[in-house]
């Protein structure tokens, strides 16, 4: 191959290459809006769904002991309970209460330091990329052939 042709294929090349970057970029940022789209959606749908599986549990729990009570009141059975039972009871729920309490604070604190670790990833990245691009500036600018004035 003659020496013009090598230059032209040469600079067919970096122009198809850009293209190809600038393609792989545009489609990855599609992909990338398209996704935070439905995220955003799955979320709502979620936090929907959830608050009416809370509702659902909790009027199933609250038909329950309505039936239960209303059973014994009619049956003319006491459902009286000893202070000790109460006492229990009450503290079992205090406990299970605060436990929740603490899951929920340290899923919590635990997704902040995720988030954050991530953060440190991408600004990594970032730093990492300038990084590479300022070693291939400088190789480059070492290879390039200086012209004398």
């Amino acid at each position: 191959m003659s020496k013009t042709a090598e230059l032209s294929s040469e600079r067919t090349n970096k122009t198809e290459a850009k293209e190809m970057y600038a393609l792989c970029k545009q489609n990855v940022d599609k992909y990338f809006e398209e996704s935070e789209k439905n995220i955003t959606q799955y979320m709502q749908a979620i936090s929907n769904l959830r608050q009416e599986f809370v509702t659902a549990y909790k009027n199933a729990v609250d038909g329950t002991i309505e039936y239960q009570q209303e059973m014994i009141a009619k049956s003319g059975l006491g459902a009286n309970l000893p202070q000790s039972y109460v006492k229990a009871i009450n503290d079992a729920t205090d406990e299970f209460v605060r436990t929740s309490s603490v899951q929920s604070k340290t899923i919590l604190a635990s997704m902040e330091i995720a988030r954050q670790n991530i953060k440190t990833f991408n600004d990594n990245l970032k730093a990492l990329s300038t990084m590479d691009t300022n070693i291939l500036q400088s190789w480059f600018s070492a290879w390039k052939p200086t012209r004398n004035p």
